[in-house]
């Protein structure tokens, strides 16, 4: 039995802002002009079925409709409905067309657990949140923003299309697991989730 963490994921209650952490990895975002005003949809393309059930049962909980669908590469695709709530996120992480980190942003447990969802993979005895390879202004500012929940990265492949913040150290990937909470059910999720036992 695994004892629930006072920090981790499961112990706090879901909110809109719990999804800035598909941002974080390579999420986007968009604002949408309509007849009732403004609204915005955030979607992330991921490389697996579980991260995007996941991320649609993250999306539920924080209140907003998931959809799941197939980019033309058959690559599963994680979106929001299109929703006035998320509006603000939207201005937040945007600077006119180009992605960008709000400066107070932080990354929360649930926050961790997006980003983890969306991006996250192991490698040995580290823990590697992937980026966005068309957003490399926002990855110091990501790095920075880890520093200050105590989980210090190292900040890698800038100039290839897998940029990643990679974790390591006992203490740092601890922290993360005890963020993060427990992985989702399917088995393949465990081989990617954040342990501090290396593979």
């Amino acid at each position: 039995m695994s004892q629930l963490s006072f920090f981790s994921a499961e112990s706090v209650p879901p909110a809109i802002a719990d999804l800035t952490g598909m941002l974080a990895g390579p999420g986007q975002v968009v604002l949408v002009s309509g007849a009732d005003g403004q609204a915005a949809r955030l979607s992330v393309v991921v490389d697996r079925m579980w991260r995007a059930e996941a991320l649609a049962e993250m999306i539920a909980d924080a209140g907003v409709q998931p959809e799941i669908v197939r980019t033309d590469e058959n690559t599963p695709l994680v979106r929001t409905a299109v929703d006035a709530r998320l509006v603000g996120i939207a201005e937040e992480w945007t600077r006119g067309a180009v992605k960008t980190v709000p400066p107070q942003w932080l990354p929360g447990p649930r926050e961790l657990r997006a980003w983890t969802l969306a991006a996250g993979s192991r490698e040995a005895d580290r823990y590697l949140l992937g980026l966005d390879p068309h957003a490399p202004d926002t990855h110091s500012a990501l790095a920075s923003a880890m520093m200050r929940v105590g989980i210090a990265p190292t900040l890698i492949g800038t100039r290839g299309s897998r940029p990643a913040l990679r974790i390591s150290g006992r203490r740092r990937l601890s922290r993360l697991v005890e963020n993060v909470g427990e992985p989702p059910a399917d088995p393949e999720a465990l081989s990617q989730w954040p342990s501090v036992q290396p593979v």
